[in-house]
């Protein structure tokens, strides 16, 4: 059976955000420079000293021309708001592009034959509860060659009472004799488990274990971070 077949291709996401950019910059600024073109059409009107006042149409004027100043304003302040939103979002999907091309790229892995890593962990609080569902992901690249099996650990690092503390996979709500979670794969795999925290400890760091007969390895995420990737989902699928 012919090896699967990919093609990476390059992107350049500072080109698309610059194009962005620039559109807002030009955006924003045909706003400011109606508003100030308005406020200096407004002073201009206005009676220098020694003039005589302004009859009643005049002033009804100005104030109709105040109101659509104040209106073009506030259309000028909810456009750039929309606007930034937009350059958020852009940024987002930016950034997920990156995560994925650098998933993909592992995948291929050039001419070296990395071994098997946690290249993403992901963490999903249980409602009511200490318990915080988990899902890994694990690659080795395709020239590995063969399939690995083994077993997925986590250990925990926060604080308890004050002081440091280290939960290890037995001491997360482990069933006796439960050594991990088994996997088994050739190119990528998401394995998922569920984890239960003590009461008054608070986490900051996860650590997600692999070993197996593809080798071992150890990965550190930070606790918000993986809590966060849960929404931001980092391998698309």
């Amino acid at each position: 059976m012919a090896s699967p077949q990919f093609v990476i291709r390059q992107v350049d996401p500072s080109r698309s955000r610059r194009i962005w950019l620039f559109v807002a910059l030009l955006w924003v600024g045909s706003l400011t420079l109606a508003v100030v073109a308005t406020s200096l059409f407004l002073v201009a009107r206005q009676p220098q000293a020694g003039q005589e006042p302004m009859d009643s149409m005049d002033t009804s004027a100005l104030k109709m021309r105040i109101v659509v100043l104040e209106r073009s304003e506030q259309v000028a302040k909810a456009a750039l708001t929309e606007l930034q939103q937009t350059l958020r979002d852009r940024e987002e999907e930016i950034a997920g592009v990156r995560a994925d091309l650098a998933f993909y790229g592992r995948l291929v892995g050039g001419a070296k034959r990395e071994g098997l890593a946690v290249h993403a962990l992901s963490l999903k609080p249980v409602p009511d509860s200490r318990a915080w569902n988990f899902s890994a992901t694990l690659t080795q690249n395709f020239k590995r060659g063969p399939e690995t099996r083994g077993k997925l650990t986590l250990a925990v690092s926060g604080i308890r009472n004050g002081a440091l503390e280290t939960l290890e996979w037995k001491d997360l709500g482990q069933q006796p004799g439960n050594a991990g979670i088994d996997y088994a794969f050739k190119y990528f795999q998401q394995v998922e488990g569920t984890i239960m925290l003590p009461d008054g400890f608070e986490p900051n760091r996860v650590r997600a274990m692999t070993e197996g007969d593809g080798g071992h390895s150890n990965q550190d995420f930070p606790w918000n971070d993986a809590a966060e990737a849960e929404e931001k989902d980092n391998v698309r699928q």
